[in-house]
């Protein structure tokens, strides 16, 4: 599909038959008076005085615990950057409409207008304990970092900040795949990770508790690697990155690297970098809409690489849609008060396991391919595979009940 074509189609989509995305129905019977008087006044009394006696019972009266709140200010709009809490309406209710259809999650977009980082925080915080999850969207670094930070301290409820955590789940996934495909073990890997923001943070931390060894992770930014002698461009979350074995530059951290993980923007990765990889390299070039190095390119030049985009007409698509319905269905199923790093690991590795296993006919016909098997070209699930759903929702939820963040027990035949 040409630009003006997606332009004009795209428009029509979000325009008609009404505008928008999703509508709010209703769950209970509302035809007669006994329904009325049940559904508000006299009955709504009875489970507000529950509530007000035992605020657990939320979960039992209310739709507080199959809810998510989706929230943005717009600062850094899928890679169109900051334009603003209205103009990201579009894409949050994007984000609620594939909660819903993937997830059976009930999502309401909510865009923040705010003067300072401390408002933002205080009005997320205000209205938190309304819904069973907060999932943070579209954020610019480094304000993300302290965002999320805070609203985890202030907030009764689990926060997620979907940029980071979602991309670095899906990403590592994908890696760890590629990698046992090329023959080699994470830990022996030298990684280079283009990209200091919010998903290169997340991506780099999570590789790390996987097995990645700190001391061969090279992280690069604007600026070249980051080090201790270029002390002024460490600001934010990266001193926890510097290293000092060797390389300053990308093209020098390239020489030998065994992952090269972009998450920053395109055109960075140049045919030379690529010609100093290590042998059977795997390269993910996650920048949207235009990926760090081309696939053509990398084909041509090494056809030994696996190689991984944003993209979805290319193979090996990272996309959070693979992760984070199903973390929130999960989360939300055992009510856990939090979603912690064993939660976003037994995601990442049901993610990668499910890539492993025979892919059923309906899944090779809705992505449009002849075939689909764990190789080169398919190391990590399709976001159509329904099988996600039980999957990934039953290892989050088992993940956080063994961590002892779960409310409640784990349902009996949950997602069996």
């Amino acid at each position: 599909m040409d630009q003006q074509s997606l332009h004009d189609a795209a428009l029509e989509y979000h325009e008609k038959p009404v505008p928008g995305k999703f509508k709010i129905t209703i769950t209970k019977p509302a035809e007669t008076a006994r329904d009325l008087t049940l559904a508000y006044s006299p009955g709504v009394a009875e489970p507000v005085r529950e509530i007000a006696k035992n605020p657990a019972d939320a979960y039992r009266y209310t739709g507080k615990g199959n809810s998510v709140a989706i929230i943005s200010n717009g600062t850094a709009i899928l890679g169109l950057g900051n334009l603003g809490p209205l103009a990201s309406k579009p894409v949050m209710e994007g984000k609620a409409l594939l909660f819903n259809r993937f997830a059976k999650i009930d999502a309401i977009d909510i865009e923040v207008k705010h003067k300072s980082v401390e408002e933002f925080i205080t009005t997320v915080e205000c209205i938190a304990d309304t819904f069973g999850g907060i999932n943070l969207e579209d954020i610019k670094a480094p304000e993300c970092f302290e965002i999320e930070r805070e609203l985890i301290k202030r907030c009764n409820v689990p926060v997620f900040h979907d940029d980071q955590h979602g991309t670095a789940i899906v990403s590592c996934a994908g890696i760890l795949n590629a990698i046992e495909l090329q023959g080699k073990k994470l830990a022996d890997c030298k990684i280079v990770c283009v990209g200091a923001g919010a998903a290169g943070i997340a991506c780099s931390d999570l590789l790390i508790a996987a097995g990645a060894d700190k001391r061969k992770f090279f992280m690069v930014d604007r600026h070249g690697v980051i080090r201790s002698d270029r002390a002024q461009y460490n600001n934010g979350e990266k001193p926890r990155f510097v290293n000092d074995a060797g390389p300053k530059t990308l093209s020098e951290a390239c020489d030998g690297a065994d992952i090269l993980l972009g998450v920053s923007g395109p055109g960075l990765i140049t045919e030379d970098d690529l010609m100093h990889l290590a042998p059977k390299a795997v390269v993910f070039a996650c920048s949207n809409p235009d990926p760090e190095v081309e696939p053509e390119l990398v084909k041509k030049v090494r056809p030994d690489i696996i190689i991984g985009t944003g993209r979805s007409d290319y193979p090996n698509q990272i996309n959070n849609v693979l992760c984070f319905p199903f973390l929130f269905r999960g989360t939300l199923d055992v009510r856990a008060t939090c979603i912690n790093q064993e939660m976003k690991l037994a995601a990442m590795h049901a993610i990668r396991e499910l890539a492993q296993e025979p892919v059923p006919a309906e899944v090779v016909k809705a992505a449009l391919v002849d075939k689909l098997e764990f190789g080169p070209e398919y190391v990590i699930p399709k976001p159509m595979d329904p099988r996600l759903f039980k999957k990934v929702s039953r290892a989050v939820a088992q993940a956080a009940v063994d961590s002892g963040v779960a409310q409640i027990p784990m349902p009996e035949n949950y997602m069996a």
